[in-house]
Formats: structure tokens, sequence, C-alpha cells
């Protein structure tokens, strides 16, 4: 489990972080998600000890990252899968993070075979492709066979069958009773592979939620609606209180007024419905809504 406490980082007269307060809970796969420059590295190099807090704590099973014994066997992390010596060999650069941190040879061989490089496991790191550094990458945060993972952008440079393994490899990991976090910008994938969702803006938390309930949350009880007489049905259903706007096609979208409702207002105008449809917010829309306040770093869109 890792836990947060008033979190807090300030460089300079910058504040990254500021007061964050969450829990990692095992068994799920949690997605740490936020806008450029939000502080999603800061606070992942905070919980590893690599930045210490302004002031507020994070703890790992109930620890600080600097007092745990062994830390590899507890703790393992993907920051920046470029960061090996490129001279060295996969199994080579395993081989002495396995040996600085008491962990026996044979994991190596395991775990290189878990991310599929066994073949190229005498070759240099530095003649990678950034996918087959990933998925190194990854093999050294499984060495020591940690409760706690922590990925940041896993998925980068890999390839569609590369994106389901770790895919899976992460739900698999939290079914097995780890705490797994894992920090993307890419929403489509997140929403297939995250449980619970940390969303953080300009330092600040957003959200801490399940999936299902921040979408839930965030679909503003939107109705899609077809009849074969949109415009009457239209009439009737703001007479009732809703909110009616024309799509394409014929169809409507109706708010402030609920499938049952409409149903039931459909049946008492003698209207013929050829569809009713409650409206599920994508995670991107959700994240969207959630972070509109919150984007530093934003582009004028292309006329």
């Amino acid at each position: 489990m890792i836990e947060a406490r008033g979190l807090t980082k300030v460089y300079r007269d910058t504040t990254a972080v500021d007061g964050l307060d969450f829990r990692v809970e095992p068994g799920h796969v949690t997605g740490f998600l936020g806008p450029n420059g939000a502080g999603k590295s800061t606070t992942m190099r905070m919980i590893l000890g690599l930045d210490r807090p302004t002031s507020g704590s994070v703890k790992v099973n109930g620890r600080e990252y600097q007092g745990l014994v062994w830390p590899l066997h507890q703790v393992g992390a993907l920051l920046d899968a470029r960061a090996v010596h490129p001279g060295r060999s996969a199994y080579n650069h395993l081989r002495s993070l396995a040996a600085a941190n008491g962990i026996a040879r044979i994991r190596v061989d395991e775990v290189l075979e878990t991310v599929g490089l066994t073949g190229v496991a005498r070759k240099r790191v530095g003649g990678f492709s950034l996918g087959m550094s990933q998925r190194l990458g990854i093999a050294g945060a499984l060495l020591g066979d940690p409760g706690v993972l922590l990925f940041d952008e896993p998925v980068n440079g890999l390839d569609p069958d590369g994106i389901l393994w770790i895919r899976t490899l992460m739900r698999s990991l939290a079914a097995e009773g780890r705490t797994v976090l894992v920090s993307s910008h890419l929403m489509s994938e997140m929403a297939l592979t995250a449980d619970r969702l940390l969303i953080i803006g300009e330092g600040r938390l957003l959200a801490d939620s399940a999936m299902n309930e921040l979408i839930a949350r965030h679909s503003a009880g939107r109705v899609e609606v077809r009849a074969a007489d949109p415009l009457r049905l239209a009439d009737d259903l703001r007479a009732r209180g809703g909110r009616v706007e024309a799509g394409a096609d014929g169809m409507l979208l109706v708010m402030g007024l609920g499938s049952v409702r409409i149903g039931e207002a459909a049946a008492a105008g003698g209207h013929v419905l050829h569809q009713l449809r409650d409206v599920t917010a994508s995670l991107e829309e959700a994240y969207f809504r959630l972070t509109e306040d919150s984007v530093t770093y934003r582009a004028p869109v292309p006329a």
C-alpha cells in the first residue's frame, strides 16, 4: 500500500505538488492521470525517495522508502526506460541489480523470460528500441518480486501486442494482491487497464475514485432517443422539463429526464421509439471535464 498525507513539494517558487492526500490499495490497478506539469512524476519520485517532500509524508507499507530494507524486494518501479548503461547487456544490467539487492541469479532469467527478452539477453542495451528498453525496465521492476509496483508511461514504444501484454501483466499483478500504480496519458488504455483513478492538476488532487464511479459522475444524465416523430417528441419532453438537443438523423439528446421518464412520456403521448439509450461518458470526457481548468501548457487549436 502507498499512503500520502499532506504531500507537498516546492521547487524554489514553484509548487509542483500541493498537499496531496491519497491511498493506493493492493488488489487494484490504480491509474495516475493529469496534464503535463501536473506533478505526477514528482509524486512518483517522492514515493521512491528520489525527491524529498517539502512537507507531508508518503509511505510504502507503513514506512518511508529510505527506511525499507532491501527495497527492491518491496517496491519495483519503471520511471525512465533509458536510464541504463548502454554498454551493458540486458542480462548484466539485471544481474548487477540482483547482486546489489540479495536476489538469486536465477531470478534474472525468470524476469527476462517474463518480459520476452530471453533471446536478446546478451545484447547491449544501447542497441535496444524504446519498446525493448521498456520491457527491460519492467523486468527490473519485477526482479525482487515486490508487492508494490510503480510504472510511469509503461506502454511508450510498445507495439499493439506489447500493449496488450503489459495491460494483462498489470491486471494479473493486481489480481495477486499487489499494489499497482501506473501513470499514463493514454486515456483509452487506462480505461481498459485501471480499476481506480487518481487525477491531479496543478499539483492538487482532483479525483480519487473507482473508474465506474468517476465516469457515472460525469455522464451528466444524458439519454439518446430516436423516434418516428422526433419534433413532436422533443416538444413533449421539453414540456416535462427536459433539455433537448437535436442531433444527426433525427436523434435527440435529452438531459434532465432519465430514460424511464422518457419512456413513460413516449407511451403517454403515443410515440413510436426506435432507440432509447443512456449515454455513458468516456474516461476521456470525464478527464477533460475535471482538468479543463488545470492545463498548464495549452496550445491554440489550429484553424
